[in-house]
């Protein structure tokens, strides 16, 4: 028996309250880009350990450090003067010894810079990175304990290497949907054809009070696309005018302000404009772990893991897969007749089957008039099916069709 626990909340769902704060931080935000280089170099190691050995060996890869560099931009285009230096470190197999002493090195540095340099290109548009950017690789071979821990029930199921808890909730509320599909819909293909010089250093915050939500959007605008104020203050807005109709479609019923780059002074001509797209150029730093938890949101007003997901090894490391479960358990039982919301913590114990939490707390709010224990049930059904299932948790993570970031 695993050790389940569900419990009704005697509380308001969070669209009652009076308050909510919600932020998200884009793609371009040096915290963001910094995780998504940690989770690509996750993914590309791990299909080389598997193309290699046919498993995926033991890393971590989740301590990349963004350190800003420098430009001048100006209207029609500026330049970049000092680059972006990236430090890639962390921890990972970096070769193998067979039976007869054999040794294999393995190209973790190559698929690691590799990795990061191809993640920058695709993610930030008007960045140079054979240029700009200096990918500076640290990653280190794996302690011989967490080593041995990871691979003692490598075909079976994985040891948890650490002791620690993961939590997700459901559904997002009306003002995180917002935030959330707003940055999404900012740096969207399609709205980069329709507003190139937009770039990718988005960061939303969402305020609701009461019945009213005020977007404060910082988006940083690419100077080579705006050749003088009025250009620019055209820009800001279609992006008002974007973030409008898509209020619209998920804010129904709610008064929505829409604020864009709001320390802009225009008759100073002092207003957010970046060479590249990213604060990253300017001297802003970041960090894995510092921004949007693993649902891809900031949200005070309700619970969050402290941990740093993106980066993290698919396989046993359950800071990283008990959040994503947390989530995926979440957004199951919230789909049942009668839960309003729903929220998963989930605790592993070190050297344990990943399968077999220490405890996994089930909090649900849920309608009056509703048989609680039908709904226990079939919550508890959820939890057991996601565990029994739970490499299949791996498999998405490392396939990208879940995102930690």
């Amino acid at each position: 028996m695993r050790n389940i626990f569900i419990k009704k909340l005697n509380c308001k769902p969070i669209e009652e309250n009076e308050i909510e704060i919600v932020e998200r931080k884009g793609l371009g935000h040096p915290d963001s880009i910094a995780d998504g280089i940690a989770e690509s170099v996750s993914r590309e190691l791990c299909k080389m350990y598997k193309e290699k050995f046919g498993t995926i060996l033991h890393h971590n890869t989740d301590q990349v450090e963004v350190v800003g560099g420098h430009a001048y931009p100006k209207f029609g285009g500026g330049e970049m003067v000092t680059p972006i230096y990236i430090l890639l470190s962390g921890r990972a197999t970096m070769q193998i010894v067979d039976e007869n002493g054999n040794i294999t090195k393995l190209p973790v540095g190559t698929v690691a810079v590799k990795a990061a340099k191809e993640y920058l290109k695709k993610v930030i548009r008007n960045l140079d990175v054979d240029k700009d950017v200096i990918v500076d690789c640290r990653i280190g071979q794996g302690s011989v304990d967490l080593v041995d821990v990871f691979e003692r029930q490598k075909d079976k199921i994985p040891l948890a290497n650490d002791t620690s808890f993961g939590v997700g909730y459901a559904p997002l509320s009306t003002t995180e949907k917002l935030v959330l599909e707003t940055e999404k819909l900012l740096n969207s293909e399609e709205t980069k054809k329709e507003i190139p010089a937009l770039g990718e250093d988005i960061k939303v915050m969402g305020l609701r009070e009461g019945k009213k939500i005020t977007l404060t959007i910082a988006a940083a605008i690419v100077d080579k696309y705006v050749n003088n104020i009025e250009e620019y203050k055209e820009v800001i807005n279609k992006i008002k005018k974007k973030v409008e109709e898509l209020s619209k479609k998920i804010a129904n019923g709610y008064e929505v302000e829409i604020c864009v780059n709001t320390a802009d002074d225009y008759e100073r001509e002092s207003v957010y404009i970046t060479v590249t797209g990213t604060s990253a150029e300017m001297g802003d730093d970041g960090s894995v772990g510092r921004g949007n938890r693993v649902n891809g949101l900031i949200t005070p007003f309700r619970p969050m893991s402290m941990e740093a997901a993106s980066g993290k090894n698919p396989v046993n490391h359950v800071g990283k897969i008990y959040n994503v479960l947390a989530n995926l358990i979440a957004n199951d039982i919230a789909k049942l007749e009668g839960v309003k919301e729903c929220y998963v913590r989930i605790l592993s114990q070190i050297g344990k089957p990943i399968n077999e939490p220490k405890a996994l707390d089930i909090e649900l709010i849920v309608d009056d008039n509703v048989n609680f224990k039908d709904i226990e049930e079939k919550a508890k059904e959820i939890a057991n099916r996601w565990l029994d299932n739970i490499l299949e948790v791996r498999d998405m993570i490392v396939e990208g069709k879940i995102n930690t970031f």
